[in-house]
C-alpha cells in the first residue's frame, strides 16, 4: 500500500458517514418520487439549505445521485436500492450499520480489555435498532437465499429446522425450491410477529412453523432431515459454539444434515477481508464472538460426532461459506 491509499483508507470513514446520513435522513425516497432542487427538499424535510445542499453535492460525488442546472435525481442504483418505495431497498442493514459506528470508534478500547464496548442488541421487538437488523438481515438473505437453496440438494429430505432463524428467509426459500418439505423456524418469541408476517407473505403458513426459545438454554422440539445454522455461531464462544451444533447434531435424525453458513476466515485467519473484519465487529460488540476459519468449524461438527465433514462449492458474497456434515 502506498502513501495516497493509506491517507484515503483513513478518510473512508467520510464516505461511509455521507450515505449513512442521506439514508437516515431518507433523502434517496424523496428524490426518487421526483427530482428536486436542494432548497425544495430542505423545505420538505426541514433541514437547514446550506447543510443539505453540501450533502447533496457529496452524494453527486459518490454516484449516488445527479445533478442538472439545481435539480437533484436519483441514480438508478440509488432509486432501486436506498428508496423505501422500492421492493429492493437496502436501507434498514444500512442503518444497522449506522448503530454499530459507535462501538467501533472504540476499537481500541476492545482490544486493550478484550470486552465488548457496544450495547448489545436489544431482544425489545419495538426497539428501532433491532428492527433494523431484522429487516437488514432479511433484506440481505432475501438476496442470498433463493440462489442458495437453488445449489443444495435437499431432495428426500422433507423437515427442516432453521435454527436462530429469524424471519425465517432460509427456511422459506428451501421449502420453495422443495415442495414436500416443512420447516419450523426457531428463534427468540420477540421475532415471532415479523416471521409469521414474512412467512405469511409467502404464502407459506401451512407448511413452515414459528418456536420461541433460546438456543443457548433450550433445545428445540422434534426431529429433522436438516438443521440450518445460519451467522449464529460467529456471536458466540467456541465453547458456546459446540454447545449450540451438540444441540443442533441432537436434534437431527439418523443420516441428518447439519448446514452451517459463517463468514469462514483460511485456516490463517488473515483473510478474507470481510470476515477479519467482521471478527473485529464481534470484538467490539460481544463477550466472546469471532468469525471461525474452515477448520475450526470442521473441529466443533466432527467433535459433535459429524462425518463427511467439509465446505460446500458456492460462490457466495463477503467471505461467506457453507459447512456441510451428516449424522452416521
Amino acid at each position: 500500500m502506498n502513501l495516497p491509499e493509506l491517507l484515503q483508507l483513513s478518510s473512508y470513514h467520510w464516505h461511509t458517514a455521507t450515505l449513512h446520513a442521506a439514508v437516515k435522513l431518507d433523502l434517496f425516497t424523496h428524490l426518487a418520487a421526483g427530482p428536486r432542487s436542494a432548497d425544495h427538499l430542505a423545505e420538505t424535510i426541514g433541514a437547514d439549505p446550506r447543510g443539505l445542499e453540501m450533502l447533496l453535492h457529496a452524494l453527486v460525488a459518490l454516484e449516488l445521485l445527479t445533478k442538472e442546472g439545481d435539480i437533484f435525481s436519483c441514480t438508478d442504483c440509488s432509486k432501486a436500492w436506498l428508496s423505501q418505495d422500492s421492493d429492493s431497498y437496502m436501507g434498514h442493514i444500512i442503518l444497522h450499520h449506522y448503530n454499530l459506528i459507535t462501538g467501533w470508534q472504540r476499537l481500541d478500547e476492545a482490544v486493550m480489555t478484550g470486552a465488548p464496548v457496544r450495547t448489545r442488541l436489544s431482544h425489545d421487538a419495538a426497539d428501532q435498532e433491532r428492527k433494523n437488523f431484522l429487516m437488514g438481515m432479511y433484506s440481505l438473505a432475501s438476496l442470498i437465499a433463493p440462489k442458495l437453496a437453488a445449489q443444495i440438494d435437499l431432495a428426500g429430505r422433507i423437515r427442516l429446522l432453521d435454527l436462530a432463524g429469524g424471519p425465517g428467509t432460509y427456511a422459506i426459500h428451501f421449502c420453495k425450491k422443495n415442495p414436500d418439505m416443512t420447516a419450523v423456524v426457531f428463534d427468540l418469541p420477540t421475532t415471532r410477529p415479523f416471521a409469521e408476517q414474512t412467512i405469511k407473505k409467502y404464502g407459506l403458513t401451512e407448511r413452515i412453523q414459528f418456536a420461541g426459545g433460546d438456543i443457548t438454554l433450550n433445545r428445540p422440539d422434534g426431529s429433522y432431515d436438516v438443521v440450518w445454522v445460519s451467522h449464529l455461531l460467529h456471536s458466540e464462544s467456541p465453547a458456546k459454539s459446540a454447545d449450540i451444533i451438540g444441540t443442533a447434531v441432537r436434534c437431527l435424525n439418523s443420516g441428518g444434515l447439519l448446514l452451517i453458513q459463517e463468514f469462514i476466515l483460511d485456516d490463517g485467519k488473515t483473510g478474507p477481508l470481510f470476515p477479519a473484519l467482521f471478527s473485529l465487529n464481534m470484538l467490539v460488540g460481544t463477550p466472546a464472538g469471532q468469525a471461525y476459519s474452515q477448520s475450526e468449524l470442521a473441529g466443533i461438527m466432527t467433535g459433535a460426532g459429524l462425518v463427511n465433514v467439509g465446505r460446500l462449492q458456492l460462490e457466495l458474497p463477503n467471505g461467506a461459506g457453507v459447512m456441510a456434515g451428516t449424522v452416521p
